[in-house]
């Protein structure tokens, strides 16, 4: 940085635009800064559809934490300390860890900050930097004061979240229908392979719809934002787990399907699962947390924390010990009686034996950082994993307990848990979208009769746009379904591609769900995770505005791609993922 700016911009931010000595000073300033803000692992930028995705609020915020004194750090007082911590939690965490050790995004702890100095960090958090740190100032986020005020309190020691352990998750479990209590047999007339669990993200509920009349059956009360929801190996229980680490557990088979057991398993979380190897059916449940990073093995029917794991450890690259390795993606293996954790920062991909957890055993499988989601190909013998920020998918063999492929995709793929289809040349493929850029990468997972394509990239097609999270296709459908919710350009948030996987040179199909929609306020009305229904002829979708919005479900006609049907309701609030009992249950993607 030139000592011209040092002198005049920098020890002044009012305004901030009249201190812009030059541009192209503050161009190469900012260039000199980008590294800061890079993936950990030096790679590339963070796109700001990635920016998006991480700023999710964290629960973390209003957590009590320990704010340690640093003689260095410029001072604060305990209110300002509090509104900043408060404002990292909700914009920063995502990318730079609750602990600042960094995460997508590089270290903001004392000893980088404190050598950089409140004025070059206030012009870094104000304009942000061409590697993805967004600039909070000029986008209207933040105003001077609070650029200050966060410039000052990364100079200070982060404040540690307290720890979860058992005494604290037993404090939170509850048996709201003990088991000997629940019905015998199904008490409803719902067919319940076909009910859908939409995540209401912002009133901390799920909604049960029934697939064949559209009717809502009930609204579930729940932890806050509902990350994922997941079903017992018999399809009786439905599991759901809210960013607060809460989990509900909810009985189908109920008159009216509601909770009959609740836990907390730490403070932040986002992955939950149950055993489904033979034998092992609805015995056990697993979830993971981001903070503290740990995962927690519970009773499959009345979730009773058994046994907590902690996932701190080395990085799978530069065998570095990381303090935050967050759990971010548990599926249940069909060929073992193993859990399949995925860790975040470290790039370790563990598999759980869970025969014995007395005993446990557990097999490390170094894939690569920043774990994400992930599904199984066609077979289930293969876990397809994002590794996100590093642009590869890692094809872990279940069968053989062991790391099969790491394989180079597009810009920080996000294929929720993808989608299988027949490739009319390469047979079997799992495909993915991304958040960075606007391509589908085809993998070939047919290693028998398709040995050639195996585990490679076949074929790269384009979408609408970056910003994707779910793509979606059924083995009854000739279709490939990708959304773009986190596109800047709301034409491509409120509508979706359809491929042709017959005809995959044709191109897509738009289709205006948000318009079909048909909601009357300006609500954003981002469409997100097309899902199928049980017998793989309709696709559901939600339409996703503002808890203060309308929003809706739509469900398109997968044969002739022509809206059949929209469910409108104000207990809709921020719709946002939604899972069919049959799909998620035998794992058909």
């Amino acid at each position: 940085m030139s000592q011209h700016l040092s002198r005049t911009l920098l020890p002044r931010l009012n305004p901030l635009a009249c201190v812009l000595a030059t541009t192209l000073a503050l161009s190469a300033s900012l260039s000199a800064l980008a590294q800061t803000a890079a993936p950990a692992d030096g790679k590339k930028a963070v796109t700001p559809a990635e920016m998006n995705y991480q700023a999710g609020g964290s629960p973390l915020a209003g957590e009590p934490m320990y704010q340690s004194t640093n003689p260095k750090a410029p001072p604060m007082t305990q209110a300002e300390f509090d509104r900043a911590r408060q404002i990292y939690f909700e914009r920063c965490a995502g990318c730079h860890g609750v602990l600042r050790k960094g995460a997508t995004g590089k270290p903001l702890t004392p000893d980088i900050t404190q050598a950089k100095g409140s004025d070059y960090l206030k012009v870094f958090i104000a304009y942000g930097s061409p590697a993805g740190m967004p600039n909070w100032l000029t986008s209207g986020d933040f105003d001077e004061k609070t650029v200050d005020l966060m410039a000052r309190y990364i100079q200070h020691d982060a404040p540690t979240p307290p720890e979860f352990g058992m005494d604290d998750m037993k404090k939170t479990w509850k048996v709201i229908v003990p088991p000997e209590k629940r019905p015998t047999k199904k008490m409803n007339n719902y067919n319940i392979a076909n009910i859908f669990s939409t995540t209401l993200r912002d009133s901390g509920e799920v909604a049960l719809i029934d697939g064949d009349t559209k009717q809502i059956i009930n609204i579930v009360k729940t932890g806050y934002a509902v990350h994922i929801s997941r079903l017992s190996a018999s399809g009786r229980y439905l599991f759901v787990i809210g960013r607060d680490a809460k989990i509900n557990m909810i009985d189908l088979w109920m008159e009216k399907p509601d909770n009959v057991a609740e836990i907390r398993v730490g403070l932040e979380a986002r992955s939950v699962d149950t055993s489904k190897f033979k034998g092992f059916e609805d015995k056990y449940a697993i979830a993971g947390s981001y903070w503290p990073p740990q995962y927690t093995i519970m009773k499959g029917d009345t979730l009773e924390p058994l046994k907590i794991v902690a996932t701190r450890g080395m990085t799978v690259d530069k065998q570095e010990y990381h303090p935050e390795p967050r759990v971010a993606s548990i599926i249940a293996s069909h060929y073992k009686p193993e859990f399949v954790v995925n860790v975040k920062e470290t790039g370790q991909t563990l598999l759980v034996d869970y025969s014995n957890i007395d005993a446990l055993k557990v097999t490390t499988i170094g894939t690569a950082r920043f774990l994400h989601d992930g599904g199984v190909d066609s077979t289930g013998r293969y876990f397809m994993v994002a590794a996100n920020q590093s642009n590869k998918i890692a094809a872990v063999d279940l069968k053989e307990g062991k790391l099969t492929k790491l394989i180079e995709v597009g810009k920080i793929p996000h294929p929720g848990r993808g989608a299988n289809f027949v490739h009319p040349k390469f047979g079997p493929v799992w495909a993915t979208g991304h958040l960075g850029d606007e391509t589908i990468s085809l993998i070939g997972t047919d290693p028998v009769k398709h040995k050639d394509s195996a585990f490679k990239v076949v074929e790269t097609i384009k979408g609408q746009g970056g910003g994707n999270l779910f793509i979606k296709s059924h083995p009854k459908s000739q279709h490939l379904y990708v959304d773009t919710p986190l596109n800047p350009d709301p034409k491509l948030s409120q509508s979706v591609a359809v491929f042709d996987v017959k005809n995959l040179a044709k191109g897509y199909t738009v289709l205006p769900i948000g318009e079909w929609a048909g909601l009357t306020d300006d609500g954003a009305k981002r469409v997100v995770q097309p899902e199928y229904n049980k017998a793989g002829d309709e696709v559901w979708f939600a339409v996703w505005s503002a808890k203060n919005k309308e929003s809706a479900m739509v469900v398109v006609d997968d044969k002739t791609l022509k809206l059949k049907a929209v469910i409108k309701d104000k207990r809709l609030i921020t719709p946002t993922g939604h899972f069919n009992v049959h799909n998620t249950q035998h794992d058909v993607y």
